[in-house]
């Protein structure tokens, strides 16, 4: 006897749907379809992503891969377990694509979804206390429409700015393989290429999303500073394209709780990169 899905309603639209949720099925955001093509080897990734014509077809492949079989089985896993706060939602359960203006000058560049944030939500960032601190501090710079970020359906808009993770599934500990980093770069790698008419700054949050970055801008040509920059809070390196481009990589500690709890990162340090950052994506260096 087959059972039948567990379905339970999104706590905004009130629409049923099973944990994790199949492509196609109505979410919020969703662009992918039930015969959206999966990718199942690195090689799959590479090319699916090298085929994306746009940030729409980047997004609709990314969010079914199913290439790195540890990450598949822990996002998975967390959607059927769930944290007790949210055992009567549904949980996304899938890689969380890229989010924000598609004529953006500023990446945000992030490690990877929070188990019970983004695998929960379908959201970069959304529904957990590390977006709770980047949606306000872009609310405060004026490039986000509100100051939080609870659901994909809560009408939160960016403009000049998209966010992007190093890796799209959430890992076990927040610590992805070196494999699955690997595996997961050329998503990144397509989604600066398709950015690249208008981004001209990157933020890395963290040593992790400042190590992806760099690999990515070697592995497009781009021409990276010797020795290689180091991260720091507030470090700048500049990266030239092929075509001369100068793309600004800024470093910014993570949102994690662990940093802004301890202090490590306040508000004040966040908005100050923050604002650099944008002031170099609308090319202003002085």
């Amino acid at each position: 006897m087959v059972e039948e899905p567990v379905l339970l309603p999104h706590p905004r639209t009130g629409e049923a749907f099973e944990s994790p949720v199949p492509p196609g099925t109505g979410w919020p955001g969703d662009v992918a379809a039930p015969g959206t093509p999966v990718a199942r080897t690195p090689d799959d990734v590479a090319r699916l992503a090298a085929s994306a014509t746009s940030l729409d077809d980047l997004d609709r492949d990314s969010s079914v891969c199913r290439a790195c079989p540890r990450l598949v089985a822990w996002r998975e896993d967390v959607a059927v377990v769930k944290r007790r706060m949210f055992r009567d939602q549904p949980y996304w359960g899938r890689p969380a694509a890229g989010f924000g203006d598609p004529a953006a000058g500023l990446l945000i560049a992030g490690l990877a979804p929070a188990a019970h944030g983004a695998n929960r939500t379908g959201r970069l960032f959304t529904g957990d206390r590390s977006g709770d601190w980047i949606f306000a501090a872009l609310h405060r710079a004026g490039v986000a429409n509100q100051a939080t970020s609870v659901d994909a359906a809560d009408g939160l808009r960016l403009a000049g700015v998209r966010m992007a993770a190093a890796v799209r599934c959430a890992p076990p500990d927040n610590k992805p393989l070196p494999s699955e980093r690997d595996t997961c770069e050329p998503w990144l790698r397509r989604e600066l290429e398709l950015t690249a008419p208008t981004v001209r700054a990157v933020m890395a949050l963290g040593a992790f999303g400042w190590g992806v970055v760099l690999t990515v801008a070697r592995h497009l040509g781009w021409d990276v500073p010797r020795p290689a920059p180091r991260f720091g809070h507030g470090a700048v390196a500049p990266l030239t394209r092929p075509d001369g481009v100068v793309v600004h990589l800024v470093g910014c500690y993570h949102v994690s709780q662990q940093n802004t709890q301890t202090g490590r990162l306040t508000e004040a340090m966040l908005d100050e990169v923050l604002a650099h950052a944008l002031a170099l994506a609308a090319g202003r260096t002085g």
